[in-house]
């Protein structure tokens, strides 16, 4: 692959697949020509593929990522000195629907965990839930008492602490004990000990009467405040829990079973051209075969939109994505803020300029397939198919969403590494080969080999074996590192 790739035939910019020196002439690959830079030119970042005028739109991935602020010469280096963001608030949108059949999958499982609501868990783990706060220290204590039950089907214990559940109000009181009931019953969880406090606002009661039908065998429920000694109280109760779940084996699930989250953090200009489009690749693999995918991020959508649109199924859906956008943007400016302002200083250093040049690589984890459904934040996943996701950019607050969604696990593409997980196993894909082999503690499977050779099409089906074989148990590098969190969206006032 030539060290210059030009994504799309309209493209007025190339991508530089490794650093460059100026003076160099660099043949384009996707073009039939060559390019002499006038600038060094790091890996990730744009050149100019001919003479763009001042006030014109600069095109990359067959779509505007904003307009050049000054004259910019052929070779040129086009990034945030001579580009700025065309995005504002208040758009119209129409459906102009375009979206591909895709072709039935070949059979394929993985071996999971049934439960008994008809969905497959990818993990065996006992987990304890606080509803408030107040008593994370009680049930990271349970937690740690109780790593003396792990073995055999009981793969794990773990807290899911948090900071919430109290002094809240409106949007933010629900959506704590959305979540939290969406935990208590996720099917990676082959045992779970709600754990209260017994004053909160969003106490067990609460929590109860949103977890729908849960199965009795797999929950117990304990308010510290009603107890001697909740500690010991909240033992015999984990006990009875890993009794039962000892029980569990794995058995060959379909992969329609596969419940999917797709996410990507601190990004750079090859995300799109690599890992982002093998994600794409594997959720249409995925799909093909009756499975889900979800993909969020909403402000990353920003500049993308009508890419998702138009492959809405139909009008009720397309309609759903456009209250979708218009919905967060109107909640930045409720703030005071803009809605283009997101690129991290990690995402510019890589290479990524505007928010449309951020989400136009972003949407590209989201593949080909119809978009099947729109779900608020807490939303969980009903569809086979493609399903948008109400939820912020920040990782954590969005892959705990993807996770409460009803995702199994979390596809995370990084240009820069990370190495956080989520509630569910996080796998990470990096972009460019580099980040693989510096930080091979963190990343799960390289992407970026795709600048050396080979094809999207290989390194997808790659990509889909490996998640099987984290569905049937294979440990991702955040659970042998132990590095699990949890972030509940909030957005009003803490009383």
């Amino acid at each position: 692959m030539n060290d210059l790739i030009r994504i799309h035939p309209s493209d007025r910019v190339a991508v530089a697949l490794r650093p460059l020196m100026s003076g160099s002439s660099v043949p384009v690959s996707g073009a039939d020509f060559s390019v002499t830079l006038r600038d060094d030119i790091a890996m990730g970042h744009k050149v100019a593929l001919g003479d763009i005028a001042a006030g014109e739109k600069v095109i990359k991935y067959g779509f505007p990522i904003g307009e050049a602020t000054v004259n910019i010469p052929r070779g040129s280096h086009v990034h945030s000195h001579n580009l700025r963001t065309l995005l504002s608030s208040g758009l119209t949108y129409a459906y102009h629907p375009a979206h591909p059949t895709l072709p039935q999958g070949a059979p394929a499982s993985f071996s999971g965990y049934p439960r008994k609501d008809g969905r497959a868990g990818i993990r065996n783990e006992l987990w304890i839930i606080p509803t408030v706060g107040c008593v994370n220290d009680v049930a990271e204590a349970l937690a740690k008492k109780a790593q003396s039950l792990v073995g055999g089907s009981v793969e794990n214990v773990r807290a899911l602490t948090h900071p919430y559940g109290c002094s809240q109000l409106g949007d933010d009181q629900e959506n704590t004990r959305t979540v939290l009931a969406r935990f208590a019953t996720h099917p990676n969880a082959g045992g779970v000990l709600v754990l209260g406090l017994g004053c909160e606002n969003s106490g067990i009661e609460e929590i109860k009467k949103r977890m729908g039908d849960p199965d009795p065998e797999r929950v117990r429920f304990l308010i510290s405040q009603d107890v001697e000694d909740e500690v010991e109280e909240g033992f015999r109760l984990l006990e009875e829990l890993a009794a039962r779940m000892r029980k569990d084996v794995r058995v060959p699930c379909g992969a329609s079973k596969l419940v999917v989250g797709l996410k990507c953090g601190g990004s750079d200009g090859l995300s799109g051209i690599t890992a982002n489009p093998a994600i794409g690749g594997f959720s249409d693999l995925l799909i093909a075969r009756g499975g889900s995918t979800i993909l969020t991020e909403v402000p990353e959508m920003f500049g993308a939109e009508t890419i998702l649109m138009d492959r809405c199924e139909d009008e009720c859906v397309f309609e759903k994505t456009v209250k979708l956008i218009n919905d967060f943007k109107a909640y930045f400016e409720s703030c005071g803020q803009p809605v283009y302002e997101n690129p991290s200083p990690g995402n510019k250093a890589g290479g990524i300029t505007t928010l449309e040049d951020k989400a136009l690589g972003c949407t590209q984890k989201s593949g080909t397939a119809p978009v099947v459904d729109v779900l608020p934040y807490g939303g969980r996943v009903t569809k086979p198919g493609l399903t948008l996701l109400s939820a912020p950019g920040n990782d954590l607050v969005a892959s705990t969403a993807l996770a409460a969604a009803g995702a199994q696990l979390v596809l995370f593409s990084t240009g820069r590494g990370t190495p956080f997980g989520c509630p569910v196993p996080t796998i990470k894909i990096s972009s460019n080969s580099t980040l693989a082999k510096h930080k091979s503690n963190w990343i799960d499977f390289d992407a970026g080999t795709l600048v050396e050779g080979g094809t999207l099409p290989e390194r997808a089906q790659a990509l889909f074996d490996f998640v099987l074989g984290v569905a049937g148990g294979k440990r991702t590098r955040n659970e042998e590192n132990g590095f699990q969190g949890m972030a509940i969206f909030k957005t009003g006032t803490t009383l």
